[in-house]
């Protein structure tokens, strides 16, 4: 079978099997965060921590809690990643540097999972199961709660109240998470990946002793993919065959990356008792998705650099048993969901591929975005898309039963302006510093387009990189740490104030001038916005970037 065929059957396959599981999952999602119901477990879970699990929280209270349970995980983590090595499972290695903890601890927090080290030659197997592998299931719990409370905000009339905090995060971890991820593992070691708590001594064909390194691989892949996390637990990332042995385990990843956020459409209209704007919520993700998907494969198959030109093709940075058609749906799909799992070398795509995957993640990752991250993220943008087509009719805004007045749109423009701030100021400072040529791989836009894709991905919270950058400087640790952190909590902080402010309101009946938010004109409407919101924002540093590099 032709490269070509095996890669549009890998899509179609793909299409498929989330088209099976779409209706039933989001649906039974729906259910998790509206059923009154606690299980035993549950009920065990908040009896030890104090929580009243039938007592509901303000905006600011909920908002509370997540910015409190996040920092206290950042100080948790750091505190395991630092002592390592008094813990079990240790392999005899030490505890990280501060500021790498700092940084590590952020990122795993952010659900970014951003990585300034090698997994297999820094941390033992207790610090990779029981702190980053922890953290993976609670930061994508808290981006399923935040979304949820934000759903709470439309459907809810005249309420000062948007749930539990503590509730939504004990049941997106134990009902969603914690069950798929089981099944996801044996799935995964069946296949190939790695699961144990040891490293083998071998000897190589030269004669010499080589040391394999192991562990519980297959259980921190699953969860690392299924809540959109990314962070390898080795330095390959998924291009680790011990991660990622082969064709069909890259197709199963590539599912799990998706799952979720795809679903999670679905569960926005059985919650909104609106079917028809999930499917629009949808169809604007996929629009974008698919576009990106053809870009960069049409770049990475073809010839399309001096490179690729001399080789016959763009295998540069690529493992061989996959190819360009996986690398590049991968790389589309990690980098449209704040995954940051890689199979292949983002540094090496051409100019054409690896500015796409940038500017993926420029569009605040809604393709079809992060567990829960990608629900709040396209809704910001469907108000924004509401109140700038109110501003050509002259009409006061509406979307989903309630009115966009000047509050609400104070907290949508904080939110579109906050991660690009933080993305141009990190870039600028660091651009400014002389030290920062040294830490380039390369010279030129392409060197620029590295420091612009570290501090996107870190505030995006994607942890993908161009890897040809060195970001082992307290500056990088510090400054893509505080990214990271920022560019998760503020948007979080604004989306439950927002949904606040809307769960207070009246339901307002629709009218002959109410803009219809169901149908295909207004989800091209709103891909229209995102990609000018964008573009306007970030194509001064593509133009010196990506666009640069293409055109010399």
């Amino acid at each position: 079978m032709s490269d070509t065929w095996s890669g549009l059957l890998t899509l179609v396959t793909l299409v498929g099997v989330l088209a099976l599981v779409y209706v039933p999952l989001g649906d039974y999602m729906a259910k998790v965060f509206t059923t009154p119901r606690h299980s035993r477990v549950e009920r065990r879970i908040y009896r030890l921590g104090g929580v009243n699990a039938d007592a509901e929280q303000s905006p600011r209270a909920y908002a509370m809690s997540v910015v409190g349970f996040s920092v206290v995980s950042v100080v948790v983590l750091m505190a395991i990643l630092l002592g390592q090595a008094h813990l079990p499972f240790s392999r005899d290695l030490p505890g990280m540097p501060w500021w790498m903890s700092f940084n590590t601890a952020s990122s795993f927090v952010a659900n970014t999972n951003w990585q300034s080290y090698g997994g297999e030659s820094t941390l033992g197997f207790a610090a990779q199961a029981g702190g980053l592998a922890v953290q993976n299931f609670l930061s994508a719990a808290v981006g399923i709660a935040v979304a949820v409370a934000l759903i709470r905000g439309f459907v809810r009339v005249r309420s000062g109240e948007l749930g539990n905090f503590w509730v939504d995060l004990t049941r997106g971890t134990l009902r969603i998470l914690l069950p798929i991820a089981v099944v996801g593992a044996l799935v995964l070691a069946g296949n190939g990946v790695m699961q144990n708590f040891m490293d083998r001594s071998v000897d190589t064909l030269a004669g010499h002793s080589q040391t394999i390194t192991g562990g519980p691989v297959a259980s921190q892949e699953v969860i690392k993919l299924l809540g959109t996390n990314g962070g390898g637990f080795y330095n390959a990332n998924s291009a680790h065959p011990f991660e990622n042995p082969n064709g069909f385990t890259n197709l199963f990843e590539i599912f799990l990356i998706l799952l979720i956020p795809i679903c999670l459409t679905r569960t926005l209209g059985t919650m909104l008792g609106n079917r028809r704007q999930g499917l629009t919520v949808l169809g604007a993700m996929v629009a974008l998705m698919a576009t990106f998907v053809a870009v960069v494969t049409w770049a990475e198959v073809g010839a399309h650099s001096q490179a690729a030109q001399v080789a016959g093709a763009s295998m540069e940075g690529k493992e061989t048993r996959l190819g360009e058609w996986a690398s590049s749906l991968f790389a589309v799909m990690t980098t449209g969901t704040s995954t940051g799992a890689v199979n292949a070398s983002h540094d090496s795509m051409t100019p054409v591929g690896g500015g796409m995957a940038l500017l993926n993640m420029m569009l605040g990752e809604v393709t079809p975005g992060g567990v829960g991250s990608g629900i709040y993220g396209i809704l910001i943008m469907s108000i924004l898309t509401v109140f700038i087509a109110g501003l050509l009719v002259g009409r006061t805004p509406e979307f989903l039963g309630k009115k966009i007045g000047s509050k609400e749109m104070t907290y949508v423009a904080l939110y579109v302006l906050t991660v690009p701030a933080i993305i141009l100021v990190g870039v600028g400072t660091a651009i400014s510093l002389a030290s920062t040529p040294d830490a380039m791989g390369n010279p030129g836009g392409h060197g620029f387009s590295e420091v612009v894709y570290a501090y996107t991905s870190g505030a995006n919270n994607n942890g993908s990189a161009f890897g040809g950058i060195t970001v082992t400087s307290d500056f990088f640790q510090i400054t893509i740490g505080l990214a990271m952190l920022l560019g998760r909590l503020i948007p979080i902080v604004l989306v439950l104030l927002l949904a606040g402010s809307l769960a207070k309101q009246a339901k307002v009946p629709e009218t002959a001038g109410t803009l219809p938010t169901t149908t295909p004109l207004f989800g091209g409407l709103l891909v229209g916005v995102i990609l000018l919101i964008t573009g306007l924002t970030f194509f001064p540093a593509l133009a010196l970037g990506p666009i640069a590099e293409a055109l010399s």
